[in-house]
């Protein structure tokens, strides 16, 4: 134990700081509350009867604030700042970006910077960028850690675990992802975007999802000119490892092709309205500014088609909050009713349409199917009404024997057409008995002849 104080003065576990590495791998900059409510939910649960909100939140991060503090004596993390709210702040230093890429499993050219200095200032897009994710993710306390806890405290960790999941896990999620319109992924030329968060859970039905955090302090046209380098990132084509081009995001994401079309990945908009524009007018002026980018063309079929379409999707962070990814306060471009997430960047009246098409062309191929049996029955019928019988027994004569009829239609000695083979074989064997028995006839008639012969003439007498 005196070992592990001296390499981890604060006694943090190899669990505890590879929850933070992994945490600050993806935020970059991060409250030790932010990691806790990440990591470890069932703290949030915990440390309720202290007197003040302030010692709850110290003891519930305590065990965190332990794991930055010997992850810093390390020289893998580092005080970032503090924020708005005054709480200190924390990200990896280069080591510890290297550290977290293992933590994660992945490279390291996709691990992004290391937020040196985004706590200068506060951090309040960072911060908005963190609470969104963890809104997103809707960590789930484990209750078996929560045994010993008040009441009140396990009727709030009760209502955390019932309420509908959220989204992937903390590893679903990457951070300040650069978009490069010209340029590669590790120096991206001018005229590209940066996605705020990149979702990638197709477990959870979201293969991909690009995630924009706004304070509310930038217009609607500022927030178009954004989505217009998205769409030049999308339309973006490389050659791939099989020689042949394709669009530059799918060579590091896999998102399906929906059947017959291929629209763009999904981006979502979350609100944080701290700044001085109203995002109720901001919305409505962004519809009409980017609707080349997302509107679809109707079709025969009573939906719409988004084919190289980009699905935008607006919500605020304080709904996102309450009501989770599943809850309907996400608003499709071009849709006027809320919807749940997965609804609002899915396509569901065409779904609906293909299931339906689908559906009809599994009854037609049933009919056709039982169209097929019934003509097969009524040949098989007409083909057992002609079958002929034995002449002799009446039985139906089979396959082989009616072909064989049929090609040797004349009777022989040893062929009988018109007879079953047993009927045959006995008709045969009848008429070889009968032969056998002329033969004998004949030769006894022939035998009584020479014996009558003999007896006319004694030995000795000329005849």
């Amino acid at each position: 134990m005196a070992g592990k104080r001296v390499t981890n003065p604060a006694g943090s576990s190899n669990d505890l700081r590879g929850d933070v590495l992994r945490v600050l791998g993806v935020l970059k900059v991060a409250t030790a509350d932010q990691i806790q409510r990440i990591a470890s939910p069932h703290l949030t649960y915990r440390h309720t009867t202290k007197p003040t909100a302030s010692e709850q939140k110290t003891a519930r991060t305590a065990s965190h604030a332990g794991a930055l503090s010997d992850l810093r004596k390390h020289g893998l993390a580092e005080n970032g700042g503090t924020s708005r709210a005054g709480e200190s702040l924390r990200n990896l230093t280069t080591k510890g970006l290297e550290a977290a890429s293992y933590e994660l499993g992945r490279p390291l050219t996709e691990m992004g910077s290391t937020a040196r200095g985004a706590g200068s200032s506060g951090a309040t897009h960072p911060m908005a960028v963190n609470e969104t994710v963890i809104a997103m993710l809707r960590p789930k306390p484990d209750l078996e850690l929560l045994t010993n806890e008040p009441a009140e405290a396990k009727l709030a960790a009760q209502a955390a675990v019932d309420a509908p999941r959220g989204i992937g896990t903390i590893a679903s999620y990457a951070t300040e992802v650069p978009l490069p319109a010209t340029g590669t992924w590790g120096a991206p030329g001018k005229g590209g975007a940066q996605a705020d968060i990149v979702l990638t859970a197709a477990q959870a039905g979201i293969p991909l999802l690009f995630i924009e955090v706004d304070n509310c302090h930038e217009t609607a046209e500022e927030i178009a000119a954004k989505l217009a380098k998205y769409h030049r990132f999308f339309k973006r084509q490389i050659k791939d490892t099989d020689g042949k081009d394709k669009p530059m995001w799918r060579t590091r994401w896999l998102a399906y092709a929906d059947e017959g079309e291929t629209p763009h990945p999904p981006v979502l908009f979350v609100f944080n309205h701290i700044g001085a524009r109203d995002p109720n007018r901001t919305i409505p002026r962004l519809q009409e500014l980017t609707r080349p980018l997302w509107a679809g063309q109707m079709t025969t079929g009573g939906y719409h088609s988004y084919d190289k379409k980009i699905p935008i999707v607006a919500t605020g962070l304080r709904n996102l909050r309450e009501h989770g990814p599943n809850g309907p306060v996400f608003l499709r471009f071009g849709r006027t009713q809320m919807q749940p997430l997965r609804d609002a960047i899915g396509n569901p009246r065409r779904d609906a349409a293909i299931a339906r098409e689908r559906e009809e062309m599994k009854v037609r191929q049933e009919e056709y199917q039982e169209q097929l049996r019934r003509a097969t029955e009524q040949k098989r019928a007409e083909h057992e009404a002609r079958r002929p019988v034995c002449a002799d027994c009446g039985a139906k004569l089979p396959d082989d024997r009616w072909k064989a009829a049929e090609a040797y239609p004349k009777p022989a000695p040893r062929w009988h057409p018109t007879l079953c083979r047993p009927c045959e074989e006995k008709t045969v064997a009848a008429a070889d008995q009968a032969e056998r028995d002329r033969l004998e006839a004949e030769a006894a008639e022939t035998a009584e002849r020479a014996r009558g012969w003999r007896s006319r003439f004694r030995p000795g007498q000329a005849p």
